[in-house]
């Protein structure tokens, strides 16, 4: 038998695609709540720049290794223009196969064995366990349900940071919850990291997402933070442009190119007929990103108000929400598998993604399903198990 190696042992599946394929057997009945496709529209230059530069030799080349030029000028200026701060460029922004490829390269590079990288819970379980992969171990800082939505918990950042800790890896809007840290949340983690000499990793693929308009707080704004900071950038979310795989690792110098050799041993180049799209993309008109986060708004609204006794947490941005199964009495395994079978609702169960706060929940997407399609929700729970329990609880 061959040995399984040891970084292996705690890795576990996230659910998504079991639930997807008990949902494809379902067919266009199935509500898919289960991951984040979606039918949004692309930015508008994304099929005629990809297009129009598929028969370029630059399109079917491995080089740069780390990406070519004007695109890491376009990610530079783009961020900048968010934050006033610039990265140059050549020497401290790489690109790379999506943002989740950037997270790893950066942990690679960042984290050694036995070291403890803060997030928050819940959190995207593929963060969770690149973490592990890395060799770290994840340590987690609760999102508190509250009636108007979660509450970063500033309190328990005492007794999570330890003698281990080497760093934070957050991102606001959070996936899966749609948590938001605001200006006093990032003010208590950059003191901590100026405090202690720790790294923030930044995941910032979801950053414009925000409801209800909340500012757009981005700590490479407060005072000590661009020296500490990595930022993983992506165009799956903001930009919907899912299947490019285009995403970056912006930050200081050294540790950028420490992620670059990561990249470059890991896949050896990025994805070179996405390049010049993704360019024209980031240079474009970006009212998209509005329209965009105006409808996943009104889904989440759609969703809220229709179902009003059941115990969702409203979510700050993003592109899901929350069911708190455990106050049902299920556990989310069960409860994912009774949406399914009793409401043709394709749900995925939280357990994994975080740690205690995460294993209440199941998460529901609404990126993928327009208004019309989610307003179906309340009919589809009538007379289910879940139903009654809601019923019983109130």
């Amino acid at each position: 038998m061959i040995r399984k190696a040891k970084r292996m042992e705690p890795i576990r599946g996230f659910g998504i695609d079991r639930v997807a394929a008990a949902a494809d057997a379902g067919g266009r009945s199935v509500l898919r709540m289960e991951n984040l496709d979606t039918d949004l529209p692309l930015p508008p230059e994304a099929v005629p720049e990809t297009a129009g530069s598929l028969d370029t030799p630059e399109a079917n080349s491995w080089l740069p290794f780390t990406g070519d030029f004007d695109l890491r000028a376009a990610i530079s200026d783009f961020t900048a223009e968010r934050t006033g701060h610039r990265y140059d460029p050549v020497r401290e922004i790489v690109i790379t196969v999506g943002g989740m490829e950037g997270l790893l390269n950066v942990l690679l590079a960042l984290v050694d064995p036995g070291d403890e990288v803060v997030v928050t819970d819940p959190t995207y379980a593929g963060i969770v366990n690149r973490i592990r992969l890395a060799g770290g171990t994840p340590t987690f800082v609760p999102f508190l349900a509250e009636a108007d939505g979660w509450r970063f918990d500033r309190e328990a950042l005492d007794r999570v940071i330890g003698p281990r800790t080497a760093g934070f890896l957050l991102m606001s809007p959070s996936m899966p919850s749609g948590g938001y840290l605001d200006e006093e949340d990032w003010r208590a983690v950059c003191d901590l990291c100026r405090d202690r000499d720790l790294y923030l990793v930044y995941d910032a693929a979801m950053e414009r997402h925000r409801f209800d308009g909340r500012p757009l707080v981005h700590p490479l704004t407060l005072d000590g933070m661009p020296e500490r900071t990595v930022v993983v950038g992506s165009l799956s979310k903001e930009h919907r442009m899912i299947g490019w795989r285009v995403g970056w690792v912006a930050g200081p110098e050294e540790t950028v190119t420490d992620a670059g050799w990561v990249h470059v041993y890991n896949t050896t180049c990025p994805v070179s007929i996405s390049r010049r799209a993704a360019a024209a993309v980031l240079r474009g008109d970006q009212g998209h990103v509005a329209e965009c986060v105006d409808e996943l708004e009104r889904r989440r609204d759609t969703m809220l108000e229709s179902l009003p006794a059941w115990p969702f947490v409203r979510p700050a941005g993003g592109w899901s929400l929350l069911l708190d199964v455990a106050s049902l009495g299920f556990e989310p395994e069960e409860a994912s598998q009774l949406l399914l079978e009793e409401s043709q609702i394709a749900a995925t169960g939280m357990r994994g993604w975080g740690d205690e706060v995460a294993a209440r929940y199941v998460r529901f997407v609404f990126s993928a399903e327009p208004v019309e399609r989610l307003q179906e929700i309340p009919e589809r729970l009538a007379g289910t198990r879940l139903e009654e329990a809601v019923a019983a609880r109130a």
